[in-house]
């Protein structure tokens, strides 16, 4: 299943308006707006939570990387390029577990 098939099968996120990433200690280490460019991301990082309670393990990050199908190859091929995909590639080799805070539109 490619990026736009696996989209298509993620719960919306048309009530959104962002969500926040925060690290073990509550800090946010990043935000993801629902806007062109971004709300696929959402959609993604959203899904991922879902599936163990508002967390993002390096399981989820893993599984992730597969969503974002080919996404990820040409994220690997060029660091820097896709942020958010960046960010699961680390955290699907890391040990920590992200939650996830949302904001409603």
């Amino acid at each position: 299943m490619n990026f736009a098939e696996r989209l298509k099968t993620l719960p919306s996120v048309a009530h959104l308006a962002s969500m926040d990433l925060l690290d073990d200690t509550g800090h946010v280490v990043a935000t993801i707006l629902n806007q062109p460019g971004q709300a696929g991301s959402l959609a993604i990082y959203h899904a991922l939570a879902q599936q163990d309670g508002g967390r993002i393990t390096p399981k989820a990050a893993a599984t992730g990387l597969q969503w974002y199908a080919e996404h990820t190859a040409d994220a690997l091929a060029h660091p820097g390029k896709h942020p958010n995909i960046d960010r699961l590639v680390s955290w699907s080799q890391g040990t920590a577990t992200y939650l996830v805070r949302l904001h409603n539109a």
